[in-house]
C-alpha cells in the first residue's frame, strides 16, 4: 500500500466518525460532545493505521499504545467533566448566532473542521507506523516516549489538581494558582504540547521528518487559537484576580513565578 492509501484510509475513518457524532449531536442538541470525541479520533487513526498497514512492529505497537492511553484518558476526563452540564458556552453562542441553520453549519464549522485538524495533527501517528520494517527501537524512540510521558503527567496532574480545586466550595470564584498551576497558567495545554512533540520524535525515528506539521499545527492551536487565547479571553472577564495571575505566572512553558507588578 502507498502513502496515499494510508492518508485516504485515515481521512475516511475520521470523516465517518465525525459524521456519526454530528448526527448524535443533532439528536441530543449538544455539539460540545465533539470535545469528548477529539481524543478518541486519534485512537481511531492509530488503530486504523496499525490494523491496515505495515511497518516496524515495535514502533507501531509503541505508537498505538501511547495514543490509546492519551486519547482514552482525555476522553474519559472530558466525559466526566462535561456530560450532564449542558452544551458548552462556545457552541451555545454559535447556535444562537446561526439559528435554525446551525444544524447544517455545525457539520462543517464544528465537526468537519475538527476532523481536518485531527487528520493533520495525527501525521506523526500515521507516518510513524508506516514504511520502515526495522524492528529495533532507537534512542530517538525512547526520547520521544519520555517526552510523551512528561506531557501525559502534566496533563493528568494538572487536570486532577484543577478538579480538586473546583470541588472545594470555598474556592468558588478564585484563581487556581497552586501545584503545577503555580508555574504555568495552562499545565494541561503544555502537557498536550509535549505529548505531540514526543510522538513526532518517534515518527522522526521512522524517517518521517516532515510530519512535524502535525505537532506544529497543534502547538499553534494550543497557544494562539483555541487554547490559551480563547480561554484567557473568558477568564480575564469573569475571574477576579486573573490579571494578577497573568502578571505572576507564565502563560504556557513552566517557569518560576514572577513577582506581581499589580498592587
Amino acid at each position: 500500500m502507498s502513502w496515499a492509501d494510508l492518508f485516504l484510509a485515515n481521512a475516511a475513518a475520521v470523516a465517518g466518525l465525525m459524521l456519526i457524532v454530528w448526527l448524535i449531536s443533532l439528536a441530543i442538541r449538544d455539539a460540545s460532545i465533539v470535545d469528548i470525541v477529539w481524543g478518541l479520533g486519534f485512537v481511531l487513526i492509530a488503530w486504523t493505521t496499525f490494523l491496515l498497514f505495515d511497518g516496524a512492529a515495535a514502533r507501531r505497537q509503541l505508537i498505538v499504545a501511547l495514543v490509546s492511553i492519551w486519547g482514552l484518558r482525555l476522553a474519559g476526563y472530558l466525559a466526566w467533566r462535561n456530560l450532564g452540564h449542558g452544551e458548552d458556552y462556545r457552541y451555545q453562542a454559535m447556535r444562537k448566532r446561526h439559528g435554525n441553520a446551525f444544524a447544517w453549519k455545525s457539520l462543517y464549522v464544528v465537526f468537519g473542521l475538527q476532523g481536518v485538524v485531527m487528520w493533520i495533527v495525527s501525521l506523526p501517528v500515521q507516518a510513524g507506523q508506516f514504511g520502515s520494517t526495522d524492528s529495533a527501537l532507537s534512542v530517538l524512540d525512547g526520547l520521544g516516549a519520555a517526552v510523551w510521558a512528561a506531557g501525559l503527567l502534566f496533563e493528568t496532574v494538572g487536570d486532577y489538581q484543577l478538579a480538586r480545586f473546583k470541588a472545594d466550595p470555598s474556592n468558588q470564584g478564585q484563581v487556581m494558582n497552586r501545584g503545577l498551576w503555580r508555574y504555568t497558567r495552562h499545565p494541561n495545554y503544555f502537557g498536550d504540547f509535549l505529548v505531540w512533540w514526543g510522538l513526532y520524535l518517534i515518527a522522526l525515528a521512522n524517517g518521517a521528518w516532515w510530519s512535524f506539521v502535525g505537532p506544529l499545527v497543534m502547538s499553534i492551536f494550543l497557544m494562539r487559537i483555541s487554547g490559551v487565547t480563547l480561554l484567557e479571553r473568558k477568564l480575564k472577564q469573569r475571574r477576579e484576580g486573573y490579571a494578577d495571575y497573568i502578571q505572576s505566572t507564565s502563560a504556557f512553558f513552566p517557569m518560576p513565578p514572577r513577582r506581581s507588578t499589580i498592587p
